[in-house]
């Protein structure tokens, strides 16, 4: 299998940015940025709030709408702390102590943003590492450019701080890379500065925005292209890879076509199959994805496919196509955390460690870190993805008002039951004669469906003269109390 052609199109208007990638013109990643932005890699100086031993964390206020989450793993050791021999959070912070931050991963849900102090500055080849001294190259890179990017960057490394490698720095020359440390050493001077003068909360560091982001951290010479659709961003994103890559300039283009970017590339239909459950394998197979609190969970099955020779190769044929797709899915829904993929149950180890191999092949596309388990006798692969923001269902979805975000809705007979139990508790304990009830428009055609007559029942049951009405802003199982009174009264409302 050769390499993919890779493209990346940008996509901005006032409403949002979106960056696509694509290999063999399939996309592959989607990522959307609004005005309430990612603020991952963003640094603050924070102000601790409390202290959890039993936790061995802290909250820091950061400023946002919930404080972010320090467990003492991501806690840099203060001088003279360095010989503790178990390290306690109490030791470490104080509430009301002033700290520098940076987050890891955006607030999700309920929760606030995940933060650490080993604050890391992104350039163009290099990760600067001000609290760290190890130096590093990519092991994506061939050992031989790892060596002689190692030897480049060693001699320029000032004492005290670290140095990681980018994937992206492949062929970079010593002067490009001379530079970006140059650059990153700059910039960490004025965000230490910066700490010094602010006043907690306070952002002292914001990240780059999407578009600039990713071609800082992902277009390459690997890329055929980059197209972009709006002019400001274009000439923004030109200006960054002359300074950077300037071999890189000539792979980008202002897209100007009337067609939308996105419609020209036809990558719609792909965006909403991201959103369904059940996503179609070649064969005729399907996986299904499905989201818990917990853990994702996708499950292969055959589906329409019924094969040629024999079960077993039925099995393996789906399997093999599902392990494909499925971190197509991961890396377009960006889906992270634990997630649970349950093949088909094969009986040849062979045929296991097939599934398994195509699995880590597809992976090693996958720039999202990633671990995986060997297949159990029943078909379970447990594996994890680093999870940094809620993805594109996060983004582009939302609960449900009606079930609530669990899928499923009250069955019309659960519906009709439930309103009329309530309509007789509300005649029964009414002290007057006469009530107009109002229903759910679409309740109230369940309850007065020919055969139904619930009107004459309720009646009957309760002595109570009642009368039924939709009513648009009741919810499904809402029972409005419109007009009580006298008989007289409600006869002359329904006139």
């Amino acid at each position: 299998m050769g390499e993919p052609l890779r493209e990346m199109l940008v996509s901005h208007d006032s409403s949002e940015t979106r960056v696509a990638l694509l290999e063999d013109r399939q996309l592959v990643e989607l990522y959307i940025e609004r005005p309430k932005r990612s603020v991952v890699g963003n640094v603050y100086l924070g102000k601790v709030r409390d202290v959890l031993p039993g936790m061995q964390a802290a909250f820091v206020d950061i400023g946002l709408e919930k404080n972010g989450f320090l467990y003492v793993d991501e806690v840099v050791t203060p001088e003279g702390l360095e010989n503790v021999p178990k390290r306690d959070i109490q030791s470490l912070l104080k509430p009301g102590q002033q700290i520098m931050v940076q987050v890891l991963k955006d607030p999700m849900g309920t929760k606030g943003a995940r933060v650490t102090t080993e604050v890391t500055l992104p350039g163009r080849f290099l990760v600067l590492m001000p609290f760290s001294e190890f130096a590093g190259v990519s092991r994506k890179l061939p050992d031989e450019e790892r060596d002689r990017l190692h030897e480049i960057v060693i001699p320029h490394i000032p004492a005290g701080v670290g140095v990681i490698v980018r994937t992206v720095a492949l062929g970079a020359s010593e002067r490009d890379l001379v530079s970006d440390l140059e650059f990153l050493l700059r910039l960490w001077k004025r965000v230490s500065h910066q700490s010094i003068e602010a006043l907690a909360p306070e952002v002292i560091y914001t990240e780059m925005d999407l578009a600039l982001r990713l071609v800082r951290d992902v277009f390459s010479d690997e890329y055929k292209r980059l197209a972009i659709d709006d002019k400001s961003v274009y000439e923004k994103v030109v200006s960054f890879l002359r300074k950077t890559s300037p071999q890189l300039v000539r792979k980008i283009f202002h897209y100007k076509e009337r067609a939308a970017m996105f419609d020209h590339f036809e990558l719609q239909p792909t965006i909403d199959s991201a959103l369904r459950r059940t996503v179609l394998l070649p064969s005729g197979g399907h996986i299904a994805i499905d989201r818990t609190e917990a853990l994702t969970a996708v499950d292969v099955n055959t589906g329409k496919y019924v094969g040629r020779k024999s079960l077993e190769d039925t099995i393996v044929r789906t399997n093999l196509e599902a392990a494909t797709e499925v971190v197509r899915q991961l890396r377009l829904r960006d889906i992270g955390g634990i997630i649970v993929i349950d093949f088909i149950d094969m009986e040849d180890t062979f045929h296991r460690a097939e599934v398994i191999q195509r699995l880590n092949s597809a992976l090693e596309r996958d720039r999202t870190k990633t671990r995986l388990t060997e297949m159990s006798r029943l078909g379970l692969v447990e594996m994890t993805r680093k999870n940094v923001t809620d993805g594109l269902y996060g983004i582009l979805t939302e609960p449900c008002p009606t079930c609530g975000g669990e899928g499923r809705v009250l069955s019309e007979v659960t519906r009709r039951i439930a309103v009329e139990r309530k309509m007789r508790e509300i005649l029964k304990s009414g002290r007057t004669a006469a009530f107009l009830l109002g229903l759910n428009p679409d309740t109230y055609e369940l309850v007065m469906a020919p055969g139904q007559n619930i009107v004459a029942v309720l009646r009957s049951e309760t002595g109570k003269q009642v009368a039924i009405v939709p009513e648009k802003d009741c919810d499904a199982t809402e029972v409005r109390v419109l007009i009580e009174g006298r008989a007289g009264l409600l006869r002359r409302a329904l006139e």
